[in-house]
């Protein structure tokens, strides 16, 4: 059964992250080492143009290959495992057959863009401008805030509200299963959670509810007025508990021994949490799949008018603390497309590729292959080069593919700043992108502000690992976690705005030129 010490199991957590494009199991010791890893590429289906899902039992036999994989590199029996935490991509959704534990469908990828004519048309009906109307009459008479955030509602395709809604009235098998109290709903942390207890658990956490646009984080509850509005049953959601809760344990049947779970919890709150990003005005900053961009609110929600989304980031107890966020969706992807066309043969080139060049020769890259969010919100914006001349080398290109993910950067931290008037207090960066030298010193320059890179860029995994550890006693305080979390490297500004100011308002021309652009034919 493994080492016992002193009638205890090894202060040993395991934690797996459930991205975009990856599914990682990493095992930490007390000290916040990593003690052995495995990973496994997560297999993204395209079936139709705009349709991005995943297999979901193809999804749960990574999972527990992944885990079964960590568990033998670290050196260690299962049961060993003091607690399992569990970190997800968020507003990625599943339905399926309450009796039997089948899938409807594949996952539906909050990438997903099935729903944008759905989005468009919500936008611009007559019942949302109706629910706008009577909110602002509701938030002048009352002054609450919940008011005011549902007069300022506008859909996006990244909510899961919308996409669900297609689901229901395009799969009549989902929508009779529903009607009839025979359907369940979840994330993948749900979906993950349901599978390792034998279907004996049905439930999600507060920081992945928040991330779907249907739960009420103002009332802390699933919207019954959006599932009224949308038509939507309400006995298809799951339960929502703590983030570090005692959400069951796993069936010893899957891996051969009982383990604990401790923590469900969306990936990039996971990563803030993973930061130590704990004060008001902690900023984190995650370049991966997509870019993310989170403020600590404290206990206090922001209402958004530029489309900054009000998140729980965790609850634990009762503490409670809230993010305002805003994200870009093709970071990485941008990236990664530049690699499939061979413009470089590592990614680890680009960064000198981009400073073998004084600049980007007139050439901007619009990163919108899923459209372009907060502030611009447009999921008709198509990806394009523009300025490109004979000239043109490959370094130039991929030059212009990585500044626009510092200006996407920039665009993102002055909506935050002007939104949420929030002193900032630190930026901490992590994901893929945050090890490309060009990228990070770039936005430095334009925050005008330090940036500071943690030693492991995997910070979701290390969250959860943390939330979970303090469930069970590993570590007990979070100040106990801010000395575990080791910086890599501080980037300074080495440059001053007005030096990027005219190439940001060019690119901010280009991203006008390819505004709307599905929309017009």
């Amino acid at each position: 059964m493994g080492s016992v010490r002193n009638g205890f199991r090894d202060r040993l957590v395991l934690a797996v992250d459930v991205g975009s494009t990856v599914l990682r199991c990493h095992v930490y010791d007390r000290t916040g080492e990593c003690r052995g890893s495995a990973e496994d590429k997560i297999k993204v289906l395209y079936p139709r143009h705009g349709f991005v899902e995943i297999d979901p039992e193809e999804l749960w036999k990574q999972f527990v290959a992944v885990v079964k994989e960590a568990v033998k590199d670290a050196g260690i029996q299962i049961s060993q495992v003091a607690a399992l935490g569990i970190a997800t991509q968020r507003a990625t959704f599943i339905n399926w057959n309450k009796k039997t534990g089948e899938p409807f469908h594949n996952f539906i990828s909050w990438q997903d863009l099935r729903a944008a004519e759905l989005v468009n048309s919500w936008n611009r009906s007559l019942l949302l401008k109706t629910v706008h109307g009577s909110c602002k009459c509701l938030h002048f008479f009352t002054r609450r805030k919940r008011f005011l955030a549902a007069s300022l509602i506008n859909f996006t395709t990244q909510h899961v509200s919308l996409r669900l809604a297609w689901v229901l009235q395009n799969m009549p098998e989902v929508r009779q299963a529903a009607e009839e109290g025979n359907c369940c709903f979840g994330t993948i942390d749900t979906w993950l959670l349901y599978k390792l207890t034998n279907g004996a658990v049905h439930a999600t956490d507060y920081s992945n509810a928040s991330g779907t646009a249907i739960f009420d984080p103002y009332l802390m509850s699933w919207s019954s007025f959006l599932c009224s509005m949308l038509s939507i049953p309400l006995c298809i959601f799951p339960r929502v508990e703590d983030t570090s809760y005692s959400f069951g344990v796993v069936d010893p049947d899957i891996f051969g021994a009982p383990v604990p779970i401790r923590a469900l919890v969306a990936d990039q709150q996971a990563a803030m949490f993973g930061q130590c990003c704990f004060d008001v005005g902690d900023v984190k900053l995650t370049m991966g799949t997509g870019t993310f961009m989170a403020i600590n609110t404290g206990n206090t929600l922001h209402t958004s008018i530029a489309g900054l989304y009000p998140l729980v980031g965790w609850k634990i107890g009762n503490e409670l603390v809230c993010l305002a966020e805003g994200n870009a969706s093709d970071t990485g992807t941008a990236i990664k497309w530049a690699h499939d066309l061979k413009l470089f043969t590592d990614i680890t080139e680009t960064a000198g590729m981009a400073r073998s060049v004084p600049d980007c020769g007139g050439i901007y890259f619009v990163p919108s292959f899923t459209g372009l969010q907060a502030p611009v919100n447009d999921p008709y914006a198509c990806a394009s080069f523009m300025g490109l001349k004979p000239s043109t080398t490959k370094s130039h290109l991929v030059r212009a593919i990585l500044e626009s993910v510092a200006f996407r950067n920039k665009q993102l931290l002055d909506t935050v700043l002007s939104e949420t008037s929030i002193p900032i207090s630190q930026i901490r960066a992590d994901g893929g992108v945050s090890n490309n030298g060009f990228v990070m010193q770039m936005t430095a320059d334009l925050f005008g502000q330090t940036i500071d890179k943690p030693k492991h860029t995997d910070m979701s995994s290390l969250g959860a690992a943390f939330l979970a550890g303090l469930a069970v006693g590993v570590w007990s305080s979070k100040e106990e976690l801010k000395k575990l979390r080791q910086t890599d490297v501080m980037f300074e500004p080495q440059a001053k705005w007005k030096d990027y100011e005219a190439n940001m308002k060019s690119w901010e021309l280009a991203l006008q030129r390819c505004s709307n652009w599905y929309n017009d034919f």
